[in-house]
């Protein structure tokens, strides 16, 4: 199935949640936290503005991000788990 967001949003798809600690403490599914972490597979064409033109997106698809913990919609998609974000949502992007 494809998606393809609408103006400003992006789609991420999460991260695996850590399953130990730094300690190497084995963490059970109720114990993990949900990543705030993830990688955009996909992005809208930009936010309207009044002149009737499209802004720029600055996120591109591939770009890994960080973004708010109670931010965005989740949704499942062919059994993979996503986010539905808009783009002042994210927090930062991680450079390589």
């Amino acid at each position: 199935m494809a998606v393809k967001p609408l103006d400003d949003r992006i789609l991420v798809k999460q991260s695996e949640a850590e399953e130990k600690t730094a300690g190497g403490i084995v963490l059970p599914d109720a114990a993990r936290e949900k990543p705030q972490r993830g990688k955009v597979v996909a992005t809208g064409p930009g936010t309207m503005l009044d002149s009737g033109k499209r802004g720029k997106m600055g996120l591109k698809k591939g770009d890994e991000v960080y973004y708010g913990k109670y931010t965005g919609t989740e949704v499942k998609i062919d059994g993979t788990e996503y986010v539905i974000l808009k783009e002042s949502d994210v927090l930062a992007v991680i450079e390589k």
